[in-house]
């Protein structure tokens, strides 16, 4: 399955993000509202200029203490980003996040960010396949035994 197909079954389509000038407290307050687990960063132009997960807050946190939570979002986001394209495989992306220890990785088209999946994403294509396959075989094995 291709990451287009994960991103446009996707209930959502607006890729939640912030500026890097956002304080640590403002971002902790969106991602708990959304209910999600990061936010792309976006530069002026809207190019991404990083990325920032609950837990870099969380480890920001236990490193500086809360008053870390007046900092800006630049000052704890991973700025390499690793990022995949609509034609890269959910196989293929789920091995770079399984390898890179990281949930979330942006999908990028033509220079932008158009979709955010998940490594739960991911997986649940992975079993999608495998499903598919199953039902593949077990059609095979009954034709040929019938």
């Amino acid at each position: 399955m291709k990451v287009r197909q994960i991103s446009e079954r996707k209930a959502i389509n607006d890729v939640a993000s912030t500026a890097a000038d956002a304080s640590l407290a403002d971002v902790a307050t969106k991602l708990g509202a959304l209910k999600i687990g990061c936010l792309v960063v976006l530069d002026a132009n809207g190019g991404l200029s990083g990325i920032l997960s609950e837990r870099d807050i969380v480890r920001a946190v236990g490193e500086q203490g809360g008053g870390c939570l007046d900092q800006p979002v630049s000052s704890v986001m991973t700025r390499e980003v690793m990022t995949c394209t609509p034609d890269d495989t959910a196989a293929s992306i789920l091995e770079r996040m399984s390898e890179g220890r990281f949930r979330h990785m942006p999908v990028m088209e033509d220079g932008k960010v158009i979709s955010l999946v998940s490594i739960g994403d991911m997986v649940k294509a992975k079993i999608e396949d495998l499903e598919k396959d199953n039902e593949a075989m077990e059609s095979m094995i009954r034709s040929a035994t019938g």
